[in-house]
């Protein structure tokens, strides 16, 4: 019996064991948690006592961070001399999150009102980043002194230059990756500036818009009484969104900003709570990763950001409602359009290439970062999705392990409009009359990095463990490591020679695999078989036999009231 043929072969990699010495020193801590923790680097006793309580001990000064007396003394001086600031956002979640808490904040710190505007660029119309024909409008029309840019600006080289040739005050504060030159900006607020004395090199977009807040209120001679804390539940949204690595100090952000969050005292949360079937004191960083955060993003995608925006401030539950209801059908509209996007991409793929690129005049721009995802994680290799207009095509990429996509574009910056991103993700805007130069240098660049690469995707396991060894008591143990997301996922185990007791293809099209599972070691009973999820797994029910080797995660399914465990399946193998 063979794997279906749809579903690509993937490389399991356990972790390696960790050391006896290490076992003996924390043998009051359950085995599978150590192993787990050892995994995620964590082996000193203050370390991992910190990380289980969820406390930080590194320096939290917001001054460490570079331009920030600077940036901080200059929005202070406008709040009290009553001038105009402008938020300049970003349309997804991170951006979001940024400008309204920072909004939010300047307001809550003694800012008029009205003073106050965030600017939230549209996607299609004016692209990612700052924009000169925005400015413009900022500086003519809103009559504006200062614009803070969150979430972008570090590489608006020309832009930065626009703005303080028409007028305008410029501060930067953002967490991309640095280009070959910094703007002349007033302040550039950036963990990732090599000046930078922060030890937290990797907070998002909406952490740094939230220490920009600190600061302020630390340089204000008789602050306003304002809590800032209100604003963590956005902070936390923000950074599980973006994928900030969840250690360190982003750890301590999300867990306070859960800790908000689930009180549900802003009435957009709540609002697109109910709509997600979240409920109040048991919302986790799952809960964000997959009920809010893909909502908000929607409005981006194929909105404008500014209705989730109008969510997130709204002052009652009556105008979040209606807010959260639109933001719900833009979603189930953006879930459509990715899976015909998607097929259709996967038709162009070329067998072999280094890189996948695929567009289409269809293409809708505020999707084709999903479909670029999709075509990496289906092919396992780095992948760019156009959406191509008449003169000028708009791009999203996605890649892989080893290959960082934005130092591939730093190589054929020449042919692009603008661009920027990480290692994984980035975006562009090119002339189409540089479209056929670009495919063939980017192409050329991939084949050089990626030659000699085994381009099997490798699912990382943390512990090989029996499945009887499985219970809500372990998952109640590991729900210490919340909460997890990016750098610290939840954990994955492996488990062999596992019986299937039963097994159907469920979902559209019978797309996903439902199973109850025992270990087949014998040591436990049909009547104790644990649920488990085969996403996009489907065709393994014409071929599946009575025992397999699994690897998964350890999670909670609730429905009508009840909670059960539930295994969600990564990966299945024919038991040797």
């Amino acid at each position: 019996m063979n794997r279906p043929d749809d579903i690509r072969s993937k490389k399991w990699k356990t972790a390696p064991l960790a050391p006896a010495s290490l076992q003996q020193e924390f043998s009051h801590i359950n085995p599978i948690l150590l192993q787990v923790l050892y995994n995620r680097g964590l082996a000193k006793e203050t370390v991992i006592q910190s990380f289980l309580d969820g406390r930080y001990h590194k320096s939290r000064d917001p001054f460490l961070l570079p331009d920030m007396e600077k940036a901080a003394a200059r929005i202070v001086h406008a709040i009290q001399n009553d001038e105009k600031i402008v938020i300049y956002g970003d349309f997804d979640a991170d951006g979001v999150t940024s400008t309204i808490v920072l909004t939010e904040g300047l307001r809550g710190l003694g800012a008029i009102r009205n003073n106050i505007r965030p600017y939230i660029p549209d996607r299609i119309k004016e692209g990612y980043g700052l924009n000169k024909e925005a400015l413009t409008t900022i500086k003519e029309e809103f009559r504006t002194d200062l614009v803070i840019t969150v979430d972008c600006g570090i590489r608006s080289v020309e832009e930065v230059a626009h703005g303080n040739a028409i007028g305008l005050d410029m501060i930067v504060t953002d967490h991309h990756g640095l280009g070959d030159a910094l703007p002349d900006a007033l302040a550039i607020v950036n963990p990732q500036r090599p000046s930078s004395q922060y030890p937290e090199k990797m907070l998002a977009g909406v952490g740094i818009a939230y220490k920009l807040l600190e600061a302020v209120l630390a340089k204000m001679d008789s602050p306003p009484h304002y809590d800032i804390e209100s604003t963590l539940d956005l902070v936390a949204i923000g950074t599980v969104a973006d994928l900030a690595p969840l250690l360190g100090e982003n750890r301590e952000l999300v867990t306070r900003g859960l800790a908000v969050m689930n009180q549900l005292d802003r009435p957009g949360i709540a609002a697109i709570a109910k709509i997600a079937r979240l409920q109040a004191g048991s919302m986790t960083s799952e809960s964000i990763g997959f009920g809010i955060g893909p909502r908000i993003n929607a409005a981006g995608r194929i909105g404008h950001a500014y209705d989730a925006a109008k969510l997130l401030a709204a002052p009652d539950l009556r105008h979040a409602n209606a807010l959260a209801l639109k933001l719900d059908a833009l979603n189930k509209q953006r879930q459509q359009l990715t899976r015909d996007m998607s097929e259709l991409a996967e038709k162009m793929v070329e067998e072999n290439a280094p890189i996948i690129i695929a567009g289409d005049k269809s293409f809708h721009p505020g999707v084709v970062g999903l479909v670029a995802s999709r075509l990496a994680d289906s092919f396992y290799r780095p992948a760019i999705a156009f959406e191509i207009g008449e003169e000028v095509s708009h791009a999203s990429c996605r890649s892989i392990p080893g290959f960082h996509i934005t130092d591939a574009l730093d190589e054929v910056a020449d042919l692009l409009v603008r661009y920027g991103g990480h290692a994984q993700a980035a975006g562009f805007t090119i002339k189409n009359k540089n479209m056929e130069a670009f495919k063939e240098r980017i192409t050329a660049v991939a084949h050089q990095q990626l030659q000699g690469m085994e381009l099997i995707p490798t699912i990382s396991i943390d512990a090989e463990i029996d499945l009887g060894d499985v219970n809500y008591a372990l998952y109640g143990i590991l729900s210490q490591l919340e909460p997890t997301g990016s750098a610290n996922a939840r954990p994955i185990f492996l488990s062999r020679d596992v019986e299937v007791v039963t097994h159907r293809a469920v979902g559209q099209d019978g797309a996903h695999l439902q199973m109850k599972l025992i270990s087949g070691r014998g040591n436990t009973h049909p009547s104790d078989a644990i649920a488990s999820i085969a996403f996009r797994q489907g065709s393994w029910s014409e071929f599946l036999p009575a025992r397999v080797d699994i690897v998964y995660s350890i999670g909670i399914n609730e429905w009508r009231g009840r909670r059960n465990l539930q295994l969600m399946i990564q990966d299945i193998n024919l038991t040797d």
